[in-house]
């Protein structure tokens, strides 16, 4: 039995003896164990946080599988969740006015803010991968130095994959403001704006790029970003306002337990992941499926390893003149994130 038929067999209407049985039966001890400190916990008082994500992110299904699993509850927390699913200030804004106590997204989206003063501190992560770069075959785009003089459609101007494969442009020898143009356009019409020569290429995320290349004959996939130097590295990560981390780090250090676990567990389990995540997606579970077979869920870090990724990503946008030249790079992520588990 694989391990998500494991982990299907347990899966609503839990019971203790019912769990444990399974598990003797078919060798699932590990989520056994999850869902019987999920009883346990249901004993003792739960502490409450506000917990703000895109539900239409299939790549943080971390935390829906957080929900369902009970790891929030294993660590002790009552977690509401806040859907921000739409531009970078409504999640900031659900932070910085206390709606919400912490949220998860991409880094891409939190560095310029985080510059700027926002009381955030950058805690955990979640995984790797989910932004990727396309070319139009058919308008001869088959690589990124074919970019030079197109234009790459984007479904938002101010989105993570402008932001990062503008730095990927860099890198390559382009200029990402004078060698292409960024046009944006509704998600869903991505894939026709290349069709009709509107855009020669798309920078986006799943599931949304998945179902456009279903539609879309003629792309061809240019970069991700877990392309390169960029293959270890995280993308999402876990933000927690100021005040909460300086009045509760224990309480802070229970969510990064409870995010990472989600993460092992959709690492370990695709196929129920995808189950658990789809009430929040019209994307076929399948389908679902293969967009979680492309992320890097074990690739969490948090602590030092997080503060050097942050830095990373810091020079990076140093580098498109993102982050102001005087900001000192280390500094900034020494500054930004803190180790809420040492």
């Amino acid at each position: 039995m694989s391990k998500d038929q494991g982990a299907s067999a347990v899966s609503g209407g839990w019971s203790r003896r019912r769990v444990l049985r399974t598990a003797a039966g078919v060798g699932v001890a590990g989520a056994a164990a999850a869902v019987g400190s999920n009883v346990l916990a249901q004993g003792s008082k739960l502490r409450p946080l506000t917990l703000a994500w895109n539900a239409n992110a299939v790549c943080l299904s971390a935390v829906p599988v957080a929900v369902e699993r009970g790891f929030f509850e294993k660590q002790g927390l009552k977690v509401e969740l806040v859907n921000f699913a739409g531009s970078t200030d409504q999640l900031l804004e659900t932070i910085a006015t206390g709606k919400a106590d912490a949220a998860v997204g991409m880094v891409h989206r939190w560095i310029k803010p985080l510059e700027s003063g926002l009381d955030v501190k950058l805690v955990g992560s979640s995984h790797g991968g989910c932004s990727r770069l396309v070319g139009y075959g058919p308008a001869g785009i088959t690589s990124i130095a074919k970019l030079k003089g197109k234009t790459i459609a984007v479904s938002d101007l101010n989105s993570p994959g402008k932001n990062f494969f503008s730095v990927l442009l860099t890198k390559a020898g382009l200029d990402p403001e004078k060698d292409v143009s960024w046009r944006q356009f509704p998600g869903d019409m991505l894939g026709l704006a290349v069709e009709k020569g509107e855009a020669h290429a798309i920078a986006d995320g799943d599931p949304n790029l998945f179902l456009i290349e279903r539609r879309t004959k003629g792309l061809v996939e240019l970069a991700t970003n877990l392309s390169g130097e960029y293959a270890a590295k995280t993308c999402c990560v876990v933000g927690v306002g100021g005040k909460l981390i300086r009045s509760d780090k224990p309480l802070v250090a229970s969510l990064v337990r409870a995010i990472n676990q989600g993460s092992e567990f959709v690492a370990d389990y695709p196929n129920e992941t995808a189950r658990i995540y789809s009430p929040y997606s019209k994307v076929p579970v399948e389908d679902l499926r293969a967009v979680l077979g492309t992320l890097t869920h074990r690739n969490h870090p948090s602590g030092v390893a997080l503060q050097k990724e942050v830095e990373f990503y810091a020079r990076d946008f140093k580098l498109v003149g993102v982050l102001k030249p005087s900001t000192d790079a280390a500094r900034f992520a020494q500054h930004v994130t803190v180790d809420v588990l040492a």
